[in-house]
């Protein structure tokens, strides 16, 4: 065989593997391994996982009503949004049965109430199951002076995740979808009882691997035999092929990605710009506020340590991520640039059988263009609070159409708002903790009316009808069991398939030509 009909299977299985992972086309995955004679072992290396666990157990331990501290150790680090990375990741992965396995570098420890929390995870592992079907990540876990190999914390769904490829066989899984296992929901607990439920959702996860074929290409025997004039002419067309299957390193991802930098916001500004209304001032005639308070809390509550529920009354809705408060009343200022609204509807919160119970209602914004605006509620028992900090930007205020817009406003906890959230005289979270963003949109004017709210943003039943709440609404929609969807089959195993072939043919031809 000429040296050019060899490279024309390694430049083919390069490309059809590449082109499988950019396309999910799974049916591609046998023709790309029969090419090459059967599916080579595969061998993970240089791997990250990226993952805060829950986030709201972080919270719980460090934001003072645990009093404790979580640390690092054995290679593994913290980021600053505080999940962390584990590292030197080894591993394998089978072409023919997609079972993938990885272990990871680092413990993180979490303490707190004087000692009597204590729980280290340790020798972290992501795997998946023949077939592709199942995933997970189990850790060795320490509590109460005693270790536990081994135990499966969460359930994956690889499929979900953002898949990228990179230079030299690396490959991304951004963005991995992750539930609590029963055994898990063990380990979450303090005082004999669970933190959060079976089928909880869990902080997502990223996993970055390095994959390469174990066997090893070998380089062609020496003296070569010179090409005749034909060959070589095959070997130009060849070169050209191999730029082809070299090209997956950019895969076209980027360019598409730029292209959301624009995402028509800033034409749509201004275009709303254009159509303003005459500068309004006067009564707030209608409005929503929508808020989740502190998501945290509402897991704490509703996620099975504190045992409660949440309820909403009045004229309060129940969403995927909060609650939507409505009617508004209030006045609005274009001179002095000021906003004063009041919101109608109830959030109640109950839970360690009746000892904790907080009641929230009448929620107020004040705003100023100075970017100084507040947000309170009357608290049951406690009269009014000024719960919130919020951080307006000085042109935010600015009615378009008769209709003032506040999205996704950052809020900070105030001293007198960490005083509401407590349990047994002890606070949850300390001054200056971030809270849930705030959005709402208030109508100043007869003719103003208030934008469509996002279809499907409702979850479960509102009103004094009570129901399940959004929260409990959520984890029945995870699931209470370990989740179906392909962990490292199609596009993701494709992925790691045609990032290693890419690999080797590359290896292959920088040997045949020296």
């Amino acid at each position: 065989m000429t040296v050019a009909a060899r490279r024309r299977p390694l430049a083919l299985v390069a490309a059809v593997a590449t082109a499988a992972a950019a396309l999910g086309a799974t049916a591609l995955i046998a023709p790309a391994a029969h090419a090459a004679g059967g599916p080579p072992p595969m061998t993970l290396k240089d791997g990250t996982l990226g993952w805060g666990l829950k986030k709201s157990f972080r919270d719980y331990v460090e934001g003072g009503f645990a009093n404790g501290a979580v640390s690092v150790a054995d290679g593994a680090r913290r980021a600053a949004d505080g999940s962390f990375a584990f590292t030197d990741g080894k591993g394998a992965y089978d072409m023919s049965t997609h079972a993938v396995s990885s272990t990871f570098k680092g413990s993180v420890r979490f303490t707190g109430h004087d000692g009597e929390l204590d729980i280290t995870f340790a020798d972290l592992k992501l795997a998946g199951d023949a077939g592709g079907k199942t995933g997970r990540i189990t850790a060795d876990v320490t509590k109460d002076g005693t270790t536990q190999d081994d135990v499966p914390i969460a359930a994956l769904d690889l499929a979900a995740a953002k898949r990228t490829m990179g230079a030299g066989g690396k490959v991304t899984f951004d963005g991995i979808p992750a539930t609590l296992t029963a055994e898990g929901a063990k380990v979450f607990s303090y005082q004999g009882r669970s933190m959060y439920k079976q089928g909880a959702e869990l902080d997502k996860a990223t996993f970055t691997t390095t994959a390469v074929t174990d066997a090893q290409p070998q380089p062609e025997p020496k003296p070569k035999p010179k090409p005749k004039p034909s060959e070589g002419g095959d070997e130009k067309k060849d070169a050209g092929t191999s730029k082809e299957a070299g090209a997956s390193k950019n895969d076209g991802a980027s360019k598409n990605d730029g292209a959301a930098k624009g995402d028509g916001a800033p034409k749509g500004d201004k275009a709303l710009a254009k159509g303003d209304d005459k500068p309004v001032s006067g009564t707030v005639n209608d409005g929503r506020l929508d808020w989740g308070l502190k998501k945290s809390f509402r897991d704490y509550v509703t996620g099975g340590f504190a045992q409660g529920k949440a309820e909403v009354f009045g004229d309060a809705t129940k969403l995927a991520d909060g609650y939507r408060f409505t009617k508004a009343g209030g006045t609005y200022d274009t001179v002095t640039n000021t906003l004063d609204v009041a919101f109608k509807g109830e959030v109640r919160f109950t839970g360690h059988e009746g000892q904790l119970d907080l009641r929230f209602s009448n929620f107020k914004v004040k705003a100023a263009g100075s970017g100084d605006a507040t947000l309170s509620a009357d608290v049951a028992s406690k009269g009014t609070v000024t719960l919130a900090k919020l951080k307006v930007d000085a042109n935010a205020l600015k009615a378009r159409n008769g209709v003032v817009t506040l999205s996704a406003v950052p809020a900070t906890l105030t001293a007198e708002g960490a005083g509401v959230f407590s349990y047994q005289g002890r606070a949850m979270y300390k001054e200056g903790t971030a809270l849930d963003p705030v959005t709402l949109a208030v109508t100043v004017g007869g003719n103003a009316k208030l934008p469509a709210a996002a279809a499907g943003t409702p979850a479960g039943g509102g009103g004094a009808k009570g129901g399940v709440t959004g929260e409990e609404a959520s984890l029945a929609a995870t699931g209470a069991g370990m989740p179906t969807g392909a962990l490292l089959g199609g596009a993701g195993a494709l992925a790691l398939a045609g990032g290693a072939a890419v690999y080797a043919t590359r290896r292959r031809s920088a040997l045949a030509k020296g």
